[in-house]
């Protein structure tokens, strides 16, 4: 399914155009015109899906793939120190697209790219009861 009025299916199909680094049957990787580094990348699927809650499990296996693929080829490109490849879900994750995408952002040393939390504090009994109630909702 495609959706109309998804600035990113546009994209992803060919309708809006936009120079792909990497294309194949299902998605577009193209680069991201408002970049946190250099060479920030984003991976487009052609079929619309509003976020991972929607996505199917095909899909869902072969976009690690190719942020993979994709992520080596932008460290060998960039000689990068690192890479954060990063998915929002919903606005309070910070998703302003309402279309799936995953960033694939190079990241050097004292850059000013800010992917980060600070820790929180966890008890073993909270973990397993947390792990317990995720387990419980599992398909």
């Amino acid at each position: 399914m495609k959706k109309d009025d998804c600035i990113f299916c546009k994209i992803a199909n060919g309708v809006i155009p936009s120079p792909a680094i990497y294309e194949d049957e299902d998605f577009k990787v193209i680069l991201d015109r408002g970049p946190a580094a250099k060479g920030h990348a984003l991976v487009l699927p052609k079929e619309h899906f509003d976020n991972v809650f929607s996505m199917d499990d095909a899909t869902a296996g072969k976009v690690f793939v190719v942020a993979a693929k994709v992520a080596r080829a932008i460290n060998k490109t960039f000689g990068c120190d690192g890479i954060n490849i990063l998915q929002n879900n919903n606005e309070a994750a910070g998703q302003t697209v309402f279309h799936f995408h995953m960033h694939i952002i190079p990241r050097y040393k004292n850059d000013t790219v800010n992917v980060g939390w600070i820790p929180g504090e966890v008890t073993d009994e909270q973990v397993a009861e947390c792990a317990e109630a995720i387990r419980k909702n599992l398909n």
